[in-house]
């Protein structure tokens, strides 16, 4: 007991140390025990005791300080998931938007057009449609498709073929900058080849291909976009020379007509019928035939002046533009089912005959016998 009282300050703290801290109650029975066991003297043991919570303040101190880096760590992967699953998500509008006016242009079906009336229907059925003989609704599938799956792909962290993330991203890069230079370019022919008509459809793949491309930028970096500024600029001038070189080998006269508002008109015909066109055209009545011409068609105009006035009333004409002609209108499904290829042509007995044809020759074909 003597030598327990006579522990110095330096091993009190050690043995305090390595002994788990004694509780208030179990001290002071303690204390109890010492002053009975030696009357007269009054024990008194500097302890001095240190718990361990500074070393789990440091130990929380060191987390708190790991946290925000693993926080951050956390934070960046999934920011870099969400541009993908942007990009992916305005792919699949334009996938979808692209997949409905292919099936339109292919089912040769008319457009529902919320905005604008029946004009986008005239720009999609026109001749800056086509691309090299290939629908442009197919080639907007093709590239909506292509930025859809990569973006999916680079979300999943799942590139085929071992291509790296890097890559996969300038792939991305290069494929929006192709769509938002071929968008561009197709503003420019909306407003100069068809001033004043509205195409709702158009301008919805316009503003997603531009949003896919300024994404893109924004994700890649300015640093890495200067890298490859070159081959944007050579990619965009391959694109639009393209356009160019489409349109350029397309028909003439569709495209001029692109341009051109005519408003239904009849035209008045002041010749006398004679004996034999009343006839004549009394017998091709008869016999089903009929004359499909334009209310703009010259030879058409013509024609009828070669039957005169009484006789046209007993014709079975039909006109392919009622409503008039406007850009890329499309003639009325009769004129289109029967395939025409000019103006004014004859359906006689199965028998096609295109351009102005004479009175005679109409009446051989149609085996008209005229007596007087």
């Amino acid at each position: 007991m003597a030598s327990f009282i006579g522990l110095s300050t330096f091993q009190t703290q050690i043995l305090c140390r390595c002994s788990p801290p004694l509780s208030p109650p179990a001290f002071i029975s303690s204390s109890a025990y010492f002053r009975k066991q030696v009357p007269g003297r009054r024990l008194v043991l500097p302890l001095k005791c240190l718990s361990s919570r500074p070393s789990q303040d440091s130990e929380s101190e060191a987390e708190t300080t790991s946290s925000p880096s693993s926080s951050s760590s956390s934070i960046s992967l999934p920011s870099s998931n969400s541009t993908y699953n942007w990009r992916a998500g305005l792919g699949a509008i334009g996938l979808v938007e692209t997949a409905y006016l292919t099936y339109l242009k292919l089912s040769d079906s008319d457009a529902f057009c919320p905005l604008g009336g029946g004009s986008c229907g005239d720009v999609l059925n026109s001749d800056y449609a086509v691309i090299f003989g290939v629908p442009l609704p197919l080639v907007g599938l093709v590239a909506y498709g292509i930025v859809t799956t990569l973006s999916l792909q680079l979300s999943a962290k799942s590139l085929p073929f071992g291509i790296s993330e890097t890559y996969g991203r300038l792939v991305l890069l290069g494929s929006t900058t192709s769509m938002a230079a071929a968008s561009a370019y197709f503003l420019y022919i909306l407003s100069t080849k068809f001033s004043g008509t509205s195409c709702s459809y158009c301008l919805m793949s316009a503003l997603l291909s531009f949003s896919l491309f300024f994404i893109c930028i924004k994700d890649v970096g300015l640093q890495e976009i200067q890298k490859v500024v070159g081959l944007q600029v050579c990619i965009a001038s391959l694109v639009i020379a393209s356009l160019s070189a489409s349109y350029s080998t397309s028909p003439s006269v569709p495209s001029s007509l692109a341009i051109v508002d005519l408003p239904y008109v009849t035209t008045e015909i002041t010749r006398k019928s004679s004996p034999f066109a009343l006839s004549l055209a009394r017998h091709l009545h008869s016999i089903g035939a009929k004359m499909y011409g334009a209310f703009w068609c010259s030879h058409c105009l013509e024609q009828k002046q070669m039957f005169g006035r009484e006789a046209l009333k007993l014709l079975d004409y039909v006109e392919c533009f009622p409503d008039g002609y406007k850009t890329g209108t499309k003639m009325i499904k009769a004129c289109a089912d029967a395939k025409l290829e000019g103006f004014p042509t004859w359906v006689i007995n199965g028998q096609v005959l295109s351009g102005k044809v004479e009175l005679k020759e109409l009446a051989e074909v149609s085996g008209f016998n005229f007596n007087e």
